[in-house]
C-alpha cells in the first residue's frame, strides 16, 4: 500500500509539472489557451490512466500474497 501511494503521489506531481509548463506556455504566448486547454485535458486523462492502472497492480499484488 505505501508503495502504492506513493507511486500515486509521484504520478500526481508529474501531472503537475506538466500542468505548470502549460500555464507558461500560455503565458509567453508559445500555446494558445485553447491549445493548452486540450492538452491539460489530455494529461489529466493519462494521470488518471497511470492512478488506475497502479490501483489495479495492487489489487492484484494484495491478491497474491494473500494465496501464499
Amino acid at each position: 500500500n505505501e508503495y502504492a501511494e506513493k507511486a500515486r503521489v509521484a504520478a500526481r506531481h508529474v501531472r503537475r509539472d506538466g500542468m505548470d509548463q502549460l500555464k507558461k506556455a500560455e503565458k509567453d504566448g508559445d500555446i494558445s489557451k485553447d491549445e493548452a486547454h486540450s492538452t491539460g485535458e489530455d494529461v489529466q486523462k493519462m494521470t488518471d490512466a497511470t492512478v488506475k492502472e497502479i490501483d489495479s497492480v495492487l489489487t492484484t499484488k494484495e491478491a497474491e500474497i494473500m494465496q501464499v
